[in-house]
């Protein structure tokens, strides 16, 4: 018999029940473990820490219920969402969170017939019925949760409304895994509606409107925008801005990346964030610096849109400017001194004993301690430019970046990005950020991403073998 599609495995995961509590000694009283619905739609009181009454819970399921009644269109069904979403919108947090486990329990697939339907599927396996029992297996894993999300997104503000949810509901599942299957079922839809072929790629400039100028200041992630002439600055006639727009949400970015159009790679985001600096003579522009990509939903955390953008800006950008040869970035590296101060002393572990001695030297104490590393390091704007701390430094970073892959992927959330989109690490950048946010998260260093459009499919084969690209200087950095 043929394995199991990992589709299969993945849908029968939403199905099982949880374990059943362990009898030891330390398992919570009966009164303590949360009633499911199931439990308190049976019930005639609530318990203290329940929000809704067991009638008031009731009357909400029915009103869910009613959504996705078979008798009732689309239409009529997501004028009912929207009642159930004027609803929501006026309770109280825990009285959301019970709307939440009534989506979850109350409209699961049904167990029985998805099992039925993977008996037939498994037995039909190589045989010419195959076709049609994988046509029932799908049709069994169709829960009523995924026809009730969709006539939510029916009304003229039912895709806000869910992906407003989904953000109120992620910091949750943490303490609830009952919240998982709902999580599970909005990202598989959004991964879906907010698919690449529904985005728009629109420019924002500074006559864009301003409640659209508005959102660039809120939802600027990586170098906040201080003021409406920091703005126009990044707006400028030698700047680009472009974000992807969904159609049901027009006047929303749902991702917007920062370009200086230079003559050469940048080795710091200070003289792209100087309002006083003169534009730049686009006509003899040969290279696009992304130094900035914001995503502003969070309701759309696991839905990518990064690598599309930068393909399509690129484009874009090649048609309007063809002199353009480099297109890279200046990005943080925000995990680097977190990363560092875990991993100090193996490290040092990586010098020779010449090499040791001088870093010794420099820090005041042979032989140094990771503890004496990272109290040298503290104010790297101090070092000298041949000091034996700023250059172990920039080798640290060099190996953070391109030998660090936990679980087959780079450590870094900024490099994991750019080289999951095909990027290679080119060059570390001193002092390129000495604002306070980046001498926190990295020293002050910065990195550039190049990406080459004829050697991004190279790049991302080598990060599938767990190699990472790098330039010569970068491998040059790390000592191997």
């Amino acid at each position: 018999m043929n394995a199991t599609p990992e589709w299969i495995v993945r849908s029968v995961s939403r199905l099982r029940a949880p374990a059943p509590p362990s009898d030891n000694k330390s398992s919570p009283k009966a009164s303590d473990v949360p009633r499911s619905t199931h439990e308190r739609l049976q019930a005639t009181l609530r318990r203290g820490n329940e929000a809704l009454s067991p009638r008031a819970l009731r009357r909400v399921l029915a009103d869910l219920q009613e959504v996705v009644a078979p008798q009732v269109s689309e239409i009529e069904g997501g004028r009912r969402a929207q009642v159930v979403a004027d609803w929501y919108a006026q309770a109280e947090p825990e009285e959301r969170r019970d709307m939440w486990l009534l989506m979850c329990e109350q409209f699961a697939p049904d167990a029985t017939r998805f099992k039925s339907a993977r008996q037939r599927y498994e037995a039909a396996a190589g045989t010419a019925e195959e076709a049609q029992a994988e046509v029932s297996l799908r049709r069994a894993l169709v829960s009523p949760r995924t026809r009730l999300l969709q006539r939510f997104a029916v009304f003229p503000q039912g895709m806000r409304f869910l992906v407003d949810l989904r953000a109120e509901l992620l910091p949750q599942l943490k303490a609830d895994k009952r919240l998982l299957a709902l999580d599970a079922e909005l990202e598989h839809l959004f991964s879906t509606w907010f698919d690449v072929a529904f985005l728009q790629l629109r420019r924002l400039s500074w006559d864009s409107p301003a409640s659209l100028l508005e959102k660039l200041i809120k939802y600027e992630a990586v170098h906040d925008i201080k003021s409406w002439a920091d703005l126009k600055n990044r707006l400028d006639s030698d700047r680009r801005c472009y974000g992807f727009f969904h159609p049901r949400l027009p006047d929303e970015p749902l991702i917007f990346v920062e370009v200086a159009l230079l003559d050469k790679m940048s080795a710091s985001i200070t003289p792209l964030l100087d309002e006083a600096a003169a534009p730049v003579d686009i006509t003899r522009a040969t290279t696009a610096i992304f130094y900035s990509i914001s995503n502003t939903q969070t309701g759309l955390r696991g839905v990518s849109f990064g690598d599309s953008l930068i393909k399509h800006v690129v484009e874009t950008l090649a048609a309007e400017f063809p002199r353009l040869r480099t297109y890279a970035t200046l990005s943080p590296i925000p995990g680097l001194r977190a990363w560092l101060g875990k991993h100090a002393g193996a490290m040092l572990e990586r010098l020779d004993d010449k090499r040791r001695a001088e870093l010794g030297r420099a820090v005041g104490t042979e032989p140094p301690q990771a503890a004496h590393l990272l109290a040298a390091l503290d104010k790297p704007l101090e070092l000298a430019p041949k000091s034996p701390l700023r250059q172990m430094l920039m080798e640290c970073a060099a190996y953070y970046l391109a030998r660090e892959l936990p679980e087959g992927k780079p450590a870094d959330p900024v490099a994991r990005f750019h080289l999951g989109n095909g990027a290679r690490v080119e060059r570390l950048n001193w002092a390129a950020d000495p604002s306070p946010k980046g001498l926190k998260q990295s020293y002050g260093l910065m990195v550039n991403y190049l990406y080459d459009p004829k050697r991004i499919d190279k790049h991302r084969s080598l990060l599938a073998q767990g190699k990472v690209p790098v330039s010569g200087d970068i491998d040059g950095l790390i000592r191997d």
